[in-house]
């Protein structure tokens, strides 16, 4: 049969100068592509020798890459299924059979970039992003169990040949013309033997099938080609059960997709099965990275489509807050661009978040009941970005509400889940009761903490910025209401508060000229003063509203750039104090009035500080307490 020349479709055409110049990023992509249409090949072959006992050579399956340095060819070869003269026609010729015409209509009609983008999976024509790193490309093939082969041949521009060939081996080669390097345009020297090796290492180390370099290579004596070299491990563990794999290999894939030199804490695996597989192998790593809270931390798993190496960092697969888990998904066939690098949104992927999730909480679960010692570094680690989950995530909120662990004053060195809180909680306690603060000292040094520690009831000291969110996106647990000991009216009678009902109505008679006045003298910063229950040491504490922020939740709302009012706070004051109570006897015994206005500032402001925060005006305070200190000498 002679040389056959075509034209490519109009609208094809058009295509084919938008693959090239526009969809690929990464020109390095080009090799992939064929190496992964070959790898295809190999499995189509193996299944039609399984199924239709078609009389093919499977003994020894594999990819070629074969380069000339002096032509400047690389050829893709594979000894797979290969394609007929008509095949090559139809699904080289015009473009997959991609329906090209609706396609640029709908590309046409996209309103932006991203639009666009997102109509591009519907085609498998990785194929002819050779054209970006090829000035001609040439594709000898023969289909298993015929005799004559086929050659196309084209130079991306608006023809194609197709001819018979006699000589071709069972199977398809891609040879690529190159076109010179380019730099500046990030088109490398593809007939370079160890930029074919990075691409390879990095894209296809995982398929099925020996990927081997063949070719100029110099032997160890330096006379002749060296022996194949096969470029891929062809390790996909993930593709293996649990038994058949050392902990030491999984070490090693772990160290090698997440460049941490320690072992990870934990390892798990994943294989769904049904409608739609994917295998899943994550780490957890045991150490923290130092820019995990950064605006820039790159997180997310590898994901691959059949062993062939996709995207570093999907972020799709896992929520935010499991951002620290590296690892490996490998899917069976996925919603995908043209390009193969940007992931449409589908329900596919949505349902393997999900189980990927539920997997990973699962993890965490078991080490929690199971390895207190691997729990403990596990929370330490990443207890603080986990929790995020408790604001972000409300389809898994009680999952992670169940691994989280809390800082208590049960002991100095152990966490306490909310289980292990109620479980301890004593006959007619209510609430559960937290405190928040910057650190665990200045939580312990709190006046707000005197009453619960006389009366040894449990309280959770809750450091990360995220506690002052979560507590209120939670609200409670098994029922039992989730209660700052720094906010509202807290009544400790139930719990042990042994003062009798009639001594407290005669305190409120007695002071209650005192809280008056002083509510007068500092209405500009307090919206109530009160006797307090919470207090056996400190004279004085600020408390707030049981609605109103705290003021580490206001600073974390101005650091974030938002407007805050400013929200006046409850003063409380320890009836039993001693200097409440000379206070409360110059207020009755005195006409003039004006030292204890003073006194009443100093006051306030101590209860300001001994919360951690500062007063209003710190020049005026200092000038005030040293007049007052001046006096006492």
């Amino acid at each position: 049969m002679p040389t056959e020349t075509f034209e490519f479709q109009v609208e094809a055409r058009q295509l084919l100068q938008l693959m090239i110049h526009s969809i690929y990023s990464n020109k390095d992509v080009f090799l992939r592509e064929l190496v992964s249409n070959a790898s295809d090949a190999l499995d189509k072959l193996r299944l039609a020798v399984l199924r239709d006992s078609l009389d093919a050579d499977v003994s020894d399956l594999h990819v070629e890459l074969e380069i000339d340095t002096n032509a400047r060819t690389l050829t893709v070869r594979d000894n797979g299924i290969g394609m007929s003269y008509d095949e090559v026609g139809q699904l080289i010729g015009t473009i997959a059979n991609s329906g090209t015409a609706e396609f640029l209509r709908e590309l046409r009609e996209a309103k932006d970039a991203a639009g666009a983008e997102g109509l591009i999976g519907q085609f498998g024509v990785g194929f002819y992003s050779s054209f970006m790193v090829a000035d001609e490309v040439t594709v000898l093939t023969r289909r298993a169990g015929e005799k004559k082969g086929t050659c196309w041949t084209s130079r991306g521009e608006g023809t194609y040949t197709l001819e018979e060939a006699d000589d071709a081996p069972q199977g398809t080669s891609v040879t690529l013309h190159l076109k010179p390097a380019d730099p500046d345009n990030q088109l490398h020297d593809y007939t370079s033997v160890w930029k074919i090796k990075e691409i390879v290492k990095r894209y296809s180390d995982f398929i099925t099938w020996p990927v081997r370099l063949v070719g100029e290579q110099k032997g160890s004596e330096g006379d002749g080609p060296a022996e194949p070299e096969t470029l891929n491990s062809m390790k996909a563990l993930w593709a293996r059960s649990r038994d058949e794999v050392s902990e030491d290999e999984y070490h090693e894939l772990y160290k090698h997709i997440s460049h941490d030199w320690r072992e990870p804490l934990e390892t798990i695996a994943l294989q769904a099965e049904g409608t739609f597989e994917y295998q899943a192998l994550l780490f957890v790593p045991s150490h923290a990275p130092h820019d995990l809270f950064t605006q820039n931390f790159k997180r997310g798993v590898q994901l691959y489509v059949k062993r062939v190496f996709i995207m570093d960092d999907c972020e799709a697969l896992l929520p935010p807050y499991l951002r620290f888990v590296k690892g490996v998904v490998d899917a069976q066939d996925l919603s995908l661009n043209v390009s193969r690098e940007i992931l449409q949104q589908d329900r596919h992927i949505q349902m393997m978040q999900r189980r990927l999730t539920k997997k990973v909480l699962a993890s965490v679960k078991s080490m929690l009941a199971g390895d207190a010692e691997r729990y403990a570094t596990f929370w330490r680690e990443f207890g603080a970005v986990l929790k995020e989950g408790l604001v972000t995530d409300s389809d898994n909120r009680d999952a992670v509400l169940a691994v989280s662990s809390f800082a208590s004053t049960h002991g100095e060195d152990e966490t306490v889940t909310l289980k292990q809180y109620v479980e301890r909680m004593r006959d007619g306690q209510e609430d559960i009761y937290y405190i928040t603060g910057e650190s665990r000292q200045s939580i312990d040094s709190s006046p707000h903490m005197e009453a619960f520690r006389e009366r040894g009831i449990e309280v959770l000291l809750l450091t990360d910025p995220v506690d002052e969110v979560w507590v209120d996106a939670v609200g409670e647990f098994e029922g039992k209401r989730l209660q700052s000991i720094a906010k509202g009216q807290i009544d400790l009678a139930a719990q042990g508060d042994e003062k009798a009902e009639g001594e407290r109505e005669k305190q409120a008679e007695e002071y209650v000229g005192l809280l008056g006045w002083m509510g007068e003298q500092l209405e500009k910063d307090v919206k109530e003063v009160r006797l307090s229950s919470r207090l056996t040491v400190s004279p004085a504490c600020v408390v707030a509203d049981a609605h109103d922020l705290t003021p580490a939740l206001e600073n974390m709302y101005r650091a974030m750039g938002q407007e805050v009012p400013h929200t006046k706070r409850i003063l409380e004051l320890n009836p039993d104090h001693q200097l409440v109570k000379g206070l409360n006897r110059a207020y009755r015994e005195r006409e003039d009035r004006s030292e204890l206005a003073e006194t009443a500032e100093l006051l306030y402001s101590l209860a300001v500080l001994a919360e951690g925060g500062r007063p209003a005006d710190p020049a005026h305070f200092v000038k005030v307490m040293a007049d007052r200190l001046e006096r006492t000498l």
